[in-house]
């Protein structure tokens, strides 16, 4: 059987159980051997998290303390550069080979910008991207997407996990309505996010003074 693996990349600031639960479910649906979990450096994207990147690391480390197949990959903090998707999809290709199916993972709001990332229309040549949505979200796509979601797009996970890279998939992911927005406000209004982040996650972020 083939190998594979899936990555998702992301701040996690902090990481919290909607990151988690999506993990797993992915591991699950596509009968992975891995998750990673990839804290970028510096976003491309989006604004400067608020925790550094070595605090954003370690949190991601106590959550997936224990859970087998879910990993922390630090390749991205490991760079100076932004964090481009492209130069982390060559990354992974080159040191798990050509064989091996890598998935990336994307949220619908990440995806439907995706025709702004940096060198986007090479990504499939490296690994395939499975695309979560949240209850909720309808698809809108643009004229630049559709043709090309058309082309690639496919139903089954098996696609995903008998090919090296090259397909599409949509899933719709189990609600779990947590965001790391909320997460940080409550923290910096004194209010607990207990139940909505890992206890270590937790205990570290109060351990560490973080989000004040």
């Amino acid at each position: 059987m083939t190998e594979a693996v899936a990555f998702m990349g992301g701040t996690f600031d902090p990481i919290h159980n909607g990151h988690l639960r999506t993990a797993l479910e992915i591991r699950q649906l596509l009968d992975l051997n891995e998750v990673r979990l990839i804290p970028c450096h510096i976003p491309v994207h989006r604004e400067q998290p608020g925790s550094n990147a070595q605090q954003r690391l370690e949190m991601i480390r106590l959550a997936v303390e224990g859970e087998a197949g879910l990993s922390v990959d630090d390749r991205e903090i490991q760079r100076s550069e932004p964090s481009y998707t492209i130069n982390t999809l060559e990354s992974l290709r080159q040191e798990l080979g050509q064989q091996t199916s890598i998935s990336m993972v994307m949220g619908m709001d990440s995806f439907l910008t995706l025709s702004s990332w940096h060198r986007w229309d090479e990504f499939l040549e490296l690994a395939h991207i499975l695309v979560v949505q949240r209850p909720g979200w309808e698809i809108s796509l643009g004229h630049h997407l559709e043709d090309w979601c058309r082309r690639y797009s496919v139903q089954s996970p098996e696609s995903i996990r008998s090919t090296p890279c090259g397909c599409l998939l949509m899933h719709r992911l189990t609600p779990v309505d947590i965001s790391a927005t909320r997460i940080r406000e409550l923290i910096r209004t004194n209010q607990s996010p207990r139940y909505l982040i890992p206890d270590q996650v937790w205990k570290h972020i109060r351990e560490q003074g973080l989000y004040r």
